[in-house]
């Protein structure tokens, strides 16, 4: 892979449920790093898609009178419609029905015979996450799926056995030498922890009669693959693996994002299929956490989930995306509620950024009939920002470029341009001296606006039309008015 083309992946969801704010942080840290890296002249290429398979999908599709591919269908065309309102701009979707993607599958699993065999398994299974769980796991959840709360199932059933436990040492080994990088750190010893104990061989694939929905076992029909082969494996598959050759030129992928919950799937199970095919393993894993709600985790059961759409449609596409790549930890778990997002919104949209734009585009129009002329480059220094760019801490990058807004607030009531306006009559140097303020007020909102593109697209190309040229033809539409539409509701959605 050449250095000028780059990729990065999204966990695919499983389309059994819409869209949630867990997918959001996927596809907006995606974006954001897609974003980003072609401001830097990369050619990038993007996926997203939807996971369609498995016993989940099955169950829906008869609750709502569809066959499971019908179902399918429809869910994708939710979360096609989800992507787009967040204001994502991917390059690839793929869908684990596509026809491509399922050969490759069955491509992908021939190659893996060297390390499969057929074994009865006998152990748990969770439903609800669609994998098996280990005694150890059954053991320390008290025989209950935390995530789902739901029992599990005690199984025995003939299946086909990956041998997983030959490649710990060698994803272990590819972790500590920074091969195979996991961000943050702190997962990245949860993981070599779990390479320390030993990795189990795992089964992959289910009967048919237990499992009808999936990408069927080659030469063996009464088996259908585990859905986790067969989802993991869209990474390469999107890009054309294994016929077109175009996938080597951006496989391994830079980042691949995907939720703390399926950390392990990433980080064991997709190395060790990408070895055992002779592949090199992805540069890194941006692992996120999970948003809570007023320090509450968001359940049906309690109705506080977050509704993206519903913040979105409220307060626009780019206060969602500030607030959740700010306020909401990159790289750890976060809190949302009302009064936090309104704070941010009012404060530091509407307030910090908005009204700057706002009072510097105004002076010129009165001061200077709309005329910067040549804006003063602005010299300030980004190396926080390119630093937690490349740390993957979007939150802190944004932490480091509103220092900048808040400074040229600062620097703005410190020299006063409207005092040095008064004196234009009777100040020869006044002219000067004010057009040198505006000039470098300007210069910086632009570079504002650039540094922020990747997170808030359609606020930095609206700065930047602003002042394009040197010369504001009519002041600006307010960037984030202010608003308080849930000032006093509780700390849920």
């Amino acid at each position: 892979m050449s250095k000028k083309h780059l990729y990065i992946t999204t966990a695919i969801p499983y389309v059994n449920a819409p869209p949630h704010v867990g997918h959001a942080m996927d596809y907006l840290l995606a974006d954001i790093w897609a974003r980003y890296r072609k401001q830097q002249g990369r050619e990038v290429r993007f996926q997203v898609g939807t996971d369609e398979h498995g016993n989940k999908i099955a169950a829906k599709a008869v609750e709502n009178n569809q066959s499971a591919k019908e179902f399918a269908d429809s869910m994708t065309l939710l979360f096609k419609a989800f992507i787009g309102k967040l204001g994502v701009e991917y390059t690839d979707f793929i869908r684990t029905t596509d026809v491509h993607h399922e050969a490759a599958v069955q491509f992908i699993w021939q190659r893996l015979k060297p390390y499969i065999y057929k074994g009865t398994y006998q152990g748990w299974y969770c439903v609800g996450c669609e994998s098996f769980v280990t005694d150890k796991e059954a053991t320390d959840n008290n025989g209950v799926c935390p995530s789902h709360n739901q029992p599990y199932e005690r199984l025995s059933e003939d299946n086909y056995y990956f041998k997983l436990s030959e490649f710990g040492p060698r994803i272990k080994e590819a972790i500590e030498r920074r091969h195979f990088d996991i961000v943050p750190v702190f997962r990245k010893n949860e993981i070599l922890a779990l390479l320390e104990g030993g990795l189990n061989d795992i089964s992959i694939s289910r009967p048919r009669k237990k499992l009808s929905w999936g990408v069927p076992v080659p030469d063996d029909p009464e088996q259908v693959m585990y859905v986790w082969i067969d989802a993991l494996s869209n990474y390469i598959t999107v890009l054309g693996y294994p016929e077109n050759d175009e996938w080597q030129t951006y496989w391994p992928a830079d980042v691949q994002v995907i939720g703390k919950d399926i950390l392990r799937f990433h980080a064991a199970i997709w190395p060790a299929m990408l070895l055992a095919l002779e592949l090199p393993l992805p540069k890194s894993l941006l692992v996120h956490g999970h948003v809570v709600v007023g320090g509450t985790k968001m359940s049906k059961t309690l109705g506080n989930a977050v509704d993206p759409i519903q913040i979105i449609d409220q307060y626009g596409v780019d206060a969602f995306r500030y607030f959740f790549s700010r306020h909401i930890p990159t790289l750890d778990d976060g809190d949302f509620t009302w009064q936090k997002f309104e704070a941010a919104y009012n404060g530091e949209l509407a307030n910090d950024l908005g009204n700057l734009v706002a009072r510097v585009s105004k002076m010129v129009l009165t001061y200077q009939a709309g005329v910067v002329g040549d804006a003063l480059r602005a010299e300030h220094d980004t190396a926080a920002y390119r630093d937690a760019m490349s740390r993957l801490e979007f939150n802190r990058a944004l932490d480091e470029l509103w220092v900048m807004v808040r400074g040229l607030n600062q620097y703005l009531e410190n020299v006063k341009p409207w005092e040095v306006a008064k004196n234009l009559q009777t100040d020869p140097d006044a002219a000067a001296h004010l057009n040198e303020i505006l000039a470098h007020s300007v210069g910086t909102l632009t570079q504002i606006a650039q540094m922020l593109y990747p997170f808030l697209p359609n606020a930095s190309e609206m700065i930047l039309a602003t002042f394009k040229d040197g010369v504001i033809r009519e002041q600006p539409a307010i960037l984030f008015p202010k608003k308080d539409l849930h000032s006093t509701s509780a700390a849920t959605v």
